[in-house]
């Protein structure tokens, strides 16, 4: 009897050893389809939307003292030694401590790069009539408005690195150091 009981617990062994292995092969089979269909599909490319993850652009342009002057189109957020990259580089005459190349550019602005020698006129950047572009103005430029010194000047340029374009002239309220008071002797003498 004891010969039959061992044979029994042998065969019993035998079978839950071989429903382990079966159960085992049936993952391994499982998991070897799924890896070669997940494989099989990727040779099937679905197209994407680009114009969704493609940055934004700005136009700027270009003019001075620059290799190739003229109208650039940049992705946003690009500095000014983006657009003076795009451009060529600066010409063998440029004022190169006269820019900020740092300076993050905005849509829609120019800037003139100096040549030596070059003094940068009051908003020289676009407004042509006499009056300092806060979207555009250097230090040099701001400085030469009324009670606005280097570290004010500094200031209003990094306020607009921060925050964007002004939108309007009140906006120089936003600037630390700038009251209305001081914003009603300026408001003749900037533009946008």
């Amino acid at each position: 009897m004891s010969g039959t009981a061992e044979a029994v617990r042998a065969r019993r062994r035998l079978g839950v050893g071989a429903a382990i292995i079966l159960v085992l092969a049936a993952a391994a089979t499982t998991v070897l389809i799924g890896v070669v269909r997940t494989t099989g599909d990727a040779g099937e490319v679905v197209p994407l939307h680009t114009t969704a993850l493609s940055p934004a652009a700005v136009y700027v342009h270009l003019a001075g003292a620059v290799a190739r002057p003229g109208l650039y189109r940049l992705d946003e957020g690009a500095r000014l030694v983006d657009g003076v990259a795009a451009a060529g580089g600066f010409a063998a005459d440029a004022d190169r401590s006269a820019v900020n190349l740092a300076r993050l550019l905005t849509d829609g602005e120019q800037v003139h790069v100096p040549r030596l020698g070059e003094t940068p006129a009051a908003g020289s950047a676009g407004a042509g009539d006499g009056r300092v572009n806060l979207n555009t103005a250097e230090v040099a430029e701001l400085d030469t408005l009324p009670r606005i010194g280097p570290a004010l000047a500094e200031r209003i340029i990094a306020w607009r690195e921060d925050n964007g374009r002004f939108t309007s002239v009140e906006d120089l309220l936003a600037v630390p150091g700038i009251g209305e008071k001081m914003l009603a002797g300026l408001r003749d003498m900037v533009t946008l």
